[in-house]
């Protein structure tokens, strides 16, 4: 591990001089997203995590998400997924079926399986995501509404008070909650409310759901998942306050170019490309320097990095296809212009590397792929340890491979 970390770090263009202090602690959180609807089409199952090894590496897994409604309070996105599905032996973190009539089943007595299992191991739930966060404005408006919606999730989520159970039915499955509010102040979803006074408005509920966890435990942990853009930084986040009530926060690494632009990019480099003809460069480490300049403290920043990759097609201009004109997002499994690690590593191309912006990218002369694997991951965990971050953080689970590849990267060197 020392000549991987003394390789990169060279890489990286770091001296050990240059390394901040926090860097020693060990303490790097290795977090990643579980969606619930991957029970569906996808046939991922929070066995999974624990077949593939990947339960043991993680300290923190995000279960995605739960809504903010329209009268301001907490709810589940799928009941059915969530707590109603029987789930069969087969699909059971212990091989053992839910049996008729019992409290619990679904996704979260799952989680508790896994729990059990892995005692260190901590569940956040997931607030908002792109399609959950529509209200969220509404709901943080005044101070007896920011009440309510931390009063309700708290009871639905911490508390485990589920509807149609008895009270308390979930209680001890989640270690706490996880804000992704998509965007405060700044255009997320179609329809999302939005309002000038968002910004204000998130930190005064941070700190009113960092008291109302704190009444119910003093362990329970508040993180957020915030953006990479400047522009949706300045507009949504008091940082250093907001910072002050997190345990930690991840932060956009992926999405910095995508299939709804008409030029091929990188997606989740690591440092800014001088080849990119866009008036605005984003990078991974352009993201870390606007939080830190902003008052976060570096070891509570988590980075985020995708298992998945950002395509076009009709990419027709020759060379290794980067920067060039594309017809349109490249077809994917699951949706147009995305695609699973765990796919992409199989699809035939000529692939690319940059060690200079730490990414990797394939082109086949007409579909243009942006993605991490292995390698890039071990270079940006370097680049986390040797700057004093907090950890990194994996959107999402179910892509990476059967043996966990992308997660084992990341914990070679946070663990």
């Amino acid at each position: 591990m020392k000549r991987t970390l003394i390789a990169l770090s060279l890489l990286l263009g770091l001296t050990a001089g240059t390394v901040p202090a926090e860097a020693s602690t060990g303490a790097f959180k290795r977090v990643a997203y579980f969606i619930q609807w991957g029970v569906y089409g996808r046939d991922f199952h929070v066995k999974d995590m624990d077949t593939s090894g990947a339960a043991a590496m993680l300290t923190h897994v995000n279960y995605a998400f739960g809504f903010v409604g329209a009268e301001g309070t907490c709810y589940s996105a799928d009941p059915w997924a969530d707590w109603q599905r029987p789930v069969p032996a087969e699909q059971s973190v212990d091989g053992v079926a839910d049996e008729p009539g019992q409290a619990l089943n679904g996704n979260l007595n799952q989680l508790r399986k896994l729990k059990a299992k892995h005692p260190r191991l901590k569940v956040l739930i997931s607030l908002g995501g792109w399609t959950g966060s529509r209200y969220f404005s509404d709901a943080v408006l005044t101070a007896e509404s920011r009440a309510r919606l931390a009063r309700s999730c708290v009871d639905l989520w911490m508390r485990g008070d589920l509807p149609g159970l008895e009270p308390g039915a979930a209680a001890g499955i989640f270690d706490g909650i996880d804000l992704d509010w998509e965007w405060p102040g700044s255009s997320g979803a179609e329809g999302n409310v939005i309002r000038p006074e968002d910004k204000r408005n998130f930190t005064l509920f941070v700190r009113e759901l960092r008291s109302q966890l704190r009444d119910f435990s003093a362990s329970a942990q508040l993180t957020a998942f915030l953006p990479a853009a400047t522009g949706k930084i300045d507009a949504g986040f008091e940082v250093r306050r907001v910072f002050e009530q997190l345990d930690f926060a991840t932060v956009q690494g992926y999405d910095l170019r995508g299939s709804w632009e008409t030029r091929t990019g990188h997606h989740a480099n690591l440092f800014t490309d001088r080849r990119d003809p866009n008036p605005e460069r984003y990078s991974v480490d352009r993201t870390v320097r606007d939080y830190l300049s902003r008052g976060a403290p570096r070891h509570k920043l988590v980075i985020g990095v995708p298992a998945y990759g950002q395509g076009w097609t009709g990419v027709t201009g020759g060379g290794d296809g980067l920067h060039l004109p594309a017809a349109g997002p490249a077809p994917g499994r699951w949706a147009a212009g995305t695609e699973d690690y765990k796919d992409l590593v199989a699809r035939p191309g000529k692939r690319y590397r940059d060690l200079r912006t730490g990414s990797l990218w394939l082109y086949d002369g007409n579909e243009f792929w942006s993605y991490d694997d292995p390698a890039t991951l071990l270079q940006k965990a370097a680049y986390i340890r040797l700057k004093g971050l907090g950890g990194a953080m994996m959107w999402s689970i179910d892509q990476d491979d059967d043996r966990a590849s992308l997660t084992s990267a990341l914990y070679k060197v946070l663990r």
